[in-house]
């Protein structure tokens, strides 16, 4: 695909190829062309539900052609998720995606991990655009319900965080030490968890509802695939995944748990009360979580971390799916990492990404202005994912938030996206907003967003 040159380009990486730029040329240079054709793109998941996305493909279906399709597909099924992708139109682009999800493809880590989230074998199925389904998406509200008495927690790797909220006021809040990824045995996370929810508990005159916020793929109340419980074998990966359900019909009450990026966007839009929020944090990889403009929660994956930012096919890889130019790369302490040796900022090889992380953003707190140029980078990165996002998620607010996000480094990264949308995207810098976490958004808290998730209707 021909190189387009960015107006702002990336300092400490001159070679990054921003996939909002890119696509849109591609499908420019297809309109102009005279020869194109549609291409729709469904993905269906749990309960039927299924998304669409529509685009258009030159009918030569040539190499900037299967580039394109390969990296529209990846971004979709990974923000959406999929047991099942359709490809309507070119046969030649619906059986080169068909190659590439194949056993022997070189999607064959993301058809392993949505055969584990979905458990159900992988597909895709290639078809004429008129047998594609319409679309089928999750319609009802799922937060921002304050009334009765209510218990929010928030797994962490290291602490969990257990409030306890009476009709909209917080009556409780605690934060209880564990380390959940080091055991084996389910068992010890459910006691952990069932004890501070009682802890809570104590503290209301009854418990009309759960709601849980966790890191990981979270399906109908399942924990499909979680860091968390790493350590458990697959023998009793049954017992860990219904950890929430076993606790909701312990207590007899409705609960509800979604990944803490999609509860993270809540709690933004609950601080500002506003819906159509996108939120990412930048933390040790990317994550995600999307409220859409009705408010609504939609049980998309937005597992951002793996999906396309940047095509240059020579970026560096992702070392689980081996896949080039992938957000987690290039929002979170990777990203860091990843720049320091062009920044010319030296670390001893025995430190951690954490610690990495604490280097640069001490350097920058001390005026060094080759971590600044790490900074700049990375929000060079952001100013133009942002447009790439909106491709995909319709959204007005964006959070960003996160351990890169911190200090001196941080205001520069979001200053530097804001002049890149304004140079290149002044449409969509007059429509979207960026947030940081503030005071109000920090009372609102992960727990208490996590406690506004059931219905008691």
């Amino acid at each position: 695909m021909s190189f387009i040159k960015p107006k702002i380009a990336a300092p400490l990486d001159p070679d990054f190829m921003p996939a909002a730029l890119r696509n849109r040329h591609y499908i420019k240079t297809a309109k102009s062309s005279g020869a194109s054709e549609p291409l729709i793109i469904g993905l269906e998941r749990e309960n039927g539900l299924f998304s669409r996305h529509e685009t258009i493909v030159q009918s030569s279906a040539n190499a900037d052609t299967l580039q394109y399709a390969d990296r529209v597909v990846k971004f979709l099924l990974w923000s959406r998720g999929a047991w099942r992708i359709w490809l309507g139109g070119s046969a030649v682009v619906g059986e080169y995606i068909r190659q590439c999800y194949a056993d022997t493809g070189s999607r064959r880590f993301d058809v392993d991990l949505m055969m584990k989230v979905y458990e159900r074998p992988f597909e895709v199925k290639v078809t004429d655009t008129r047998f594609v389904p319409g679309c089928r998406e999750r319609n009802a509200r799922l937060g921002g319900h304050l009334d009765g008495c209510r218990i929010g927690f928030d797994l962490g790797a290291s602490d969990f965080k257990v409030a306890a909220v009476k009709d909209g006021d917080v009556v409780y809040s605690e934060e209880f030490p564990w380390n959940p990824r080091d055991q084996p045995d389910p068992e010890y996370h459910y006691r952990h968890l069932t004890a501070g929810i009682k802890h809570a508990a104590e503290r209301l005159p009854r418990v009309d509802a759960i709601g849980g916020s966790s890191a990981g793929v979270i399906v109908d109340n399942k924990i499909m695939v979680a860091s968390l419980f790493r350590a458990i074998p697959a023998s009793r990966s049954d017992q860990a995944k219904n950890t929430f359900l076993r606790i909701r019909d312990e207590w007899g009450v409705p609960l509800e748990a979604a990944n803490d990026g999609d509860v993270t966007a809540l709690a933004g839009a609950m601080s500002i009360k506003a819906n159509g929020m996108l939120g990412i944090a930048m933390g040790s990889s990317e994550a995600a979580g999307y409220i859409n403009p009705q408010g609504f929660m939609t049980g998309w994956l937005s597992e951002l971390a793996f999906a396309p930012v940047d095509y240059n096919a020579s970026a560096a890889l992702d070392e689980w799916s081996g896949d080039y130019g992938v957000g987690g790369l290039y929002f979170s302490q990777q990203a860091v990492n990843k720049l320091l040796p062009a920044s010319g900022i030296r670390l001893p090889e025995e430190l951690d990404l954490p610690e990495r992380l604490k280097e640069v953003q001490s350097l920058m707190a001390g005026g060094d202005p080759r971590a600044a140029k790490i900074y700049e980078t990375i929000g060079v990165y952001l100013g133009y994912t942002i447009p790439h996002y909106a491709d995909f998620y319709d959204f007005s607010h964006m959070l960003v938030l996160g351990r890169v996000t911190t200090g001196a480094g941080g205001e520069l990264a979001i200053e530097k996206a804001r002049e890149v949308l304004k140079a290149e995207f002044p449409e969509l810098a007059e429509k979207i907003t960026l947030y940081v976490p503030d005071e109000k958004s920090r009372r609102v808290g992960q727990a208490v967003a996590a406690a506004s998730l059931p219905s008691l209707k």
